[in-house]
């Protein structure tokens, strides 16, 4: 699975003097993260960079032995359900697409990257939703707005609304937008920051549904 960090991302949310492992520091950042909602697209650079360095001072200081450590198996997807933006009395979850390769993609409609991306994935999904499905995820949002930015953008995709950030969290997610790749087995095999390049999408989907 490949983390591709290119552009500024929007933030969607942001302590102790002792040294902390690799899964402490992640929970720590991930936690002022969720208090703080909201950080500017710089802040959100210098998390991912963060998380980055820990994990290589945490695999240089390992056994010493010179051997570098085995790649971690792709992570499962944490389950989600949620309202559908616009229709409170209905749910999407992940389950509803069990034993299928999904996209699930985090936005919102303050987020200026999501400007540019969001008609790509409609435009994606019209023509390729027979071979992979697609979630939008949109967070920490005012319904009437998210209604208005989905609307005009031509989304034709189920969109989860996610005011309180829920899946957010439980995804890492720490700026906007991310796009992860799921394959039949939900395992993510791919994750993106920011806005999704057609190649990136056709590169994800393959990894999607490969075997």
């Amino acid at each position: 699975m490949s983390e591709d960090v290119r552009e500024p991302v929007a933030g969607v949310g942001d302590d102790s003097a002792e040294p902390m492992s690799w899964a402490g520091a992640l929970g720590s950042v991930w936690a002022s993260v969720r208090r703080h909602r909201l950080v500017s697209g710089v802040i959100a650079l210098c998390v991912v960079a963060s998380v980055a360095a820990f994990a290589w001072a945490s695999a240089g200081s390992g056994s010493g032995s010179g051997s570098p450590a085995a790649p971690a198996a792709d992570p499962a997807a944490p389950a989600f359900s949620l309202p559908v933006l616009g229709h409170s009395g209905q749910q999407i979850s992940l389950s509803d697409y069990a034993g299928k390769p999904l996209i699930v993609n985090f936005f919102a409609s303050w987020c200026p990257p999501c400007q540019q991306e969001t008609p790509l994935l409609a435009r994606f999904y019209r023509a390729e939703h027979g071979k992979v499905a697609l979630v939008g995820l949109d967070e920490n949002d005012v319904v009437a707005n998210a209604l208005k930015f989905t609307r005009a953008k031509g989304v034709n995709y189920p969109v989860g609304w996610d005011p309180q950030l829920t899946a957010a969290y439980a995804y890492g997610v720490g700026g906007l937008p991310q796009t992860f790749f799921l394959n039949a087995k939900h395992r993510i095999v791919e994750h993106l920051y920011g806005a999704v390049t057609q190649a990136e999408l056709n590169k994800g989907v393959a990894l999607a549904t490969e075997g």
